[in-house]
């Protein structure tokens, strides 16, 4: 095996029903807990997208109960700005891995 098929991982996958009610498909591309609290996030990305340029990553709480998993929306500004700081420093550190 080399190091390649190492690295390489299946994707997580999760649905998520949109407004109407439609399950829509999702790799989740990260999850990390903050250090001051328990609180767990998972950030996304669509797996069909319109724009395949860039694709928007989404934020979400979640809480896993059992194989059930509860996601929630990140409402809070302060709480998303710390979020979204640490996703771009986790983001960071592995750009700079490979």
């Amino acid at each position: 095996m080399t190091n390649e098929e190492m690295k390489y991982e299946e994707p997580e996958i999760i649905y998520i029903p949109d407004d109407e009610g439609n399950e829509e498909e999702f790799e989740v591309i990260m999850k990390f807990e903050m250090d001051d609290s328990d609180k767990k996030y998972m950030m996304v990305v669509p797996l069909i997208s319109d724009n395949e340029e860039e694709d928007e990553v989404y934020a979400f709480r979640y809480e896993e109960d059992g194989d059930d998993l509860k996601l929630y929306t990140i409402e809070d500004e302060e709480e998303w700005n710390i979020v979204e700081e640490t996703f771009n420093t986790l983001l960071g550190e592995m750009e700079d891995q490979d």
